[in-house]
């Protein structure tokens, strides 16, 4: 099956930082923070990794001070560390890590599918979620993110129909984690036919305005997914094994 072209997206998770006036470069930092982010989610920065200022700028081309901004955004969205003296650390990946994000995507979403109901752009849904069913590749990093990208997309576009800004981008940044889960799964075995999405019945719940259904629906897949993650992770050493070093200090 030929992927899908998806139309643009309002971004989740705008810049906290303004752009100069009378441009339309984004500033350095916000360069820095969506480049790291990319490469944290999509774990070319591996759970666990030291990284450092020093490093980050070489392999980016970037100075340190864009750097340290995005550093210090990312850690305060819990996807980095700071370890005094040492530079941070890629945010793990644990068993408890993976249970808070799902008891808060069962706390967030299923509501808010209730309240979109109605309000949703179908047709959009029904795009995203055909590029779910397409499933991926394994080992094609493109079809991956692809995969993923829908995905998530999928239940952003949910989120932000509620017309709640905080909560469209409190459950954008769950589902930021959830991806990186995904990419760590996805990497390690063939999951297509457990990852092809079937989120019709969502799609025509919020069409025809049902939200106690939709809440139903929603509830029920975030349940599934979450059997499924929780069983990839228990069968892999690497999600179990990954920790901060003991002497790792917390946020500054």
């Amino acid at each position: 099956m030929h992927p899908r072209t998806l139309p643009p997206a309002p971004s989740a998770s705008p810049s906290t930082e303004p752009a100069p006036i009378g441009s339309d470069t984004p500033l350095l930092s916000d360069q820095a923070y969506e480049r790291i982010k990319h490469d944290i989610i999509a774990c070319t920065l591996a759970p666990g990794a030291e990284i450092s200022e020093s490093q980050l700028g070489q392999q980016y081309a970037l100075g340190k001070a864009p750097i340290r901004m995005a550093l210090q955004r990312l850690a305060h969205e819990g996807l980095v560390r700071a370890m005094p003296r040492r530079g941070y650390v890629v945010t793990p990946v644990t068993l408890q890590g993976i249970r808070d994000v799902f008891e808060l995507r069962l706390l967030l979403e299923p509501p808010a599918a209730r309240l979109a109901a109605g309000r949703v752009d179908a047709a959009r849904l029904k795009l995203l979620d055909d590029v779910c069913r397409a499933g991926y590749r394994p080992g094609d990093a493109a079809s991956t993110q692809r995969f993923l990208e829908a995905n998530k997309a999928f239940h952003v576009a949910i989120a932000q129909a509620t017309g709640n800004h905080r909560l469209a981008l409190a459950i954008a940044s769950l589902l930021d984690e959830m991806t990186r889960l995904l990419h760590m799964g996805l990497g390690s075995r063939d999951r297509s036919t457990e990852m092809q999405h079937e989120h019709g019945a969502l799609v025509r719940a919020l069409r025809r305005g049902d939200g106690a259904t939709a809440e139903t629906i929603c509830r029920e897949q975030i349940e599934a997914a979450r059997q499924m993650v929780v069983a990839a992770a228990l069968a892999s050493r690497t999600l179990m094994d990954t920790a901060i070093p003991a002497h790792a200090g917390g946020q500054p």
